[in-house]
């Protein structure tokens, strides 16, 4: 329930009366907002004596009379851009014209409304009004939750290369003054782990410009009938290499050729990502299977089931945020951007499918996807 609060101010006593009988019980709830919108309401019958409420206490709406007895209805609109009050202002009058229409939304009033009216105009007017404030207000929240998002995103990047490039810049110094002696051996471990915090530093450049691309609408799309199969074993290809080094066997279970309508780029990214996590997260001599079948004619299934650590069930439930990287005894010296899977979620979405995870922790993990045809261009 959103109670907004209303003053109204007219020197008739029967017109304030009525105008509050009138919205007493008036409630309504705006599409698309679950809130139900009441008032609470109170009256005044000079204008020195609104100023002063003013001044004293914060209102959503006014409605507020043109002729009064001390000063006029825009005297008071005048102040209230000086004060700057947050507040939505409806002008009623007995002496509607153009001219005074004008002049009352030149100095600040939302709206205005002539006497006499039915309660209905002015359940009517009240609801436009009332609308406008919830809806600038939601904006507001919207706007501040994203700065909140931005500021969260923008301190984990920066920490994210802040730490490989103090761990690089630490080695180089070494290197420099010669710290461990003038035999180049000993500084090969150095190298390779500064190649692997640049490695790791492009990683996350190339994830956040893919999620750019993706969130903001600008990934050139390229859609057309491709057989996912390809695009799978180009996948398994780019990661055979760190699966040799771990005696990690790849295999690949399905028809030779499966065909969807859809971007090979972006699907050679989701089998990348599924791909990778599954070597880089498995044991030694461990395996991946992957399996890709057809549920019917516009839609397909991908499994990609691990050997590997697995994940606990609070792991599990933080898998798809972004920069989240589990930290445990397992994964200590295992390095990436904490990006892929939200790209993951993200791709996905855009062919109207679905993921889920079943993990056992020690045991193993297996993602589950279902993807479907995009339409053809």
């Amino acid at each position: 329930m959103l109670k907004l609060k209303l003053l109204i101010v007219d020197d008739e006593p029967g017109m304030r009366r009525g105008a509050s009988r009138s919205l007493r019980n008036f409630q309504f709830q705006m599409k698309d907002f679950k809130d139900i919108i009441n008032f609470e309401i109170s009256e005044c019958a000079t204008g020195n004596g609104t100023l002063e409420l003013l001044k004293n206490n914060q209102y959503d709406l006014l409605l507020l009379d043109y002729k009064l007895e001390d000063i006029t209805g825009l005297d008071i609109l005048e102040v209230i851009k000086e004060e700057k009050y947050n507040l939505v202002t409806i002008m009623m009058t007995a002496f509607a014209s153009l001219e005074v229409a004008v002049s009352a939304t030149k100095n600040g009033a939302y709206d205005f409304i002539a006497k006499p009216f039915t309660p209905n105009e002015l359940r009517s007017v009240i609801r436009k009004a009332s609308s406008n404030i919830v809806v600038r207000r939601k904006a507001k929240l919207l706007e501040e939750e994203k700065r909140q998002v931005r500021f969260q995103f923008l301190s984990v990047l920066s920490h994210e290369l802040k730490a490989p490039l103090n761990a690089i810049e630490g080695y180089l110094r070494i290197m420099d003054k010669k710290i461990a002696g003038n035999d180049i051996s000993n500084y090969e471990k150095m190298l390779h782990r500064s190649l692997d915090r640049i490695g790791g530093m492009r990683k996350l450049i190339f994830d956040l410009l893919d999620l750019t691309r993706i969130e903001s609408g600008q990934k050139v799309r390229e859609i057309k009938e491709i057989n996912i199969v390809e695009a799978a074993e180009n996948s398994i290809e780019t990661n055979s290499a760190i699966a040799k080094n771990n005696n990690i066997a790849v295999n690949l279970h399905a028809e030779k050729s499966i065909l969807i309508n859809g971007d090979m780029s972006e699907l050679e990214i989701m089998f990348n990502n599924l791909i990778s996590n599954a070597v880089k997260y498995n044991k030694i001599n461990g395996q991946i299977n992957i399996d890709i079948s057809r549920i019917d004619d516009s839609s397909i299934l991908i499994k990609v089931a691990d050997s590997g650590i697995g994940m606990t069930a609070n792991e599990k439930s933080r898998l798809f945020r972004e920069f989240v990287r589990f930290k445990n005894e397992k994964t200590r010296n295992i390095e990436g951007s904490g990006l892929g899977l939200s790209i993951l979620k993200k791709l996905i979405s855009l062919y109207d499918g679905k993921i889920n995870v079943e993990s056992e922790f020690d045991i193993g993990t297996t993602f589950i996807i279902t993807l479907k045809n995009l339409p053809s261009v």
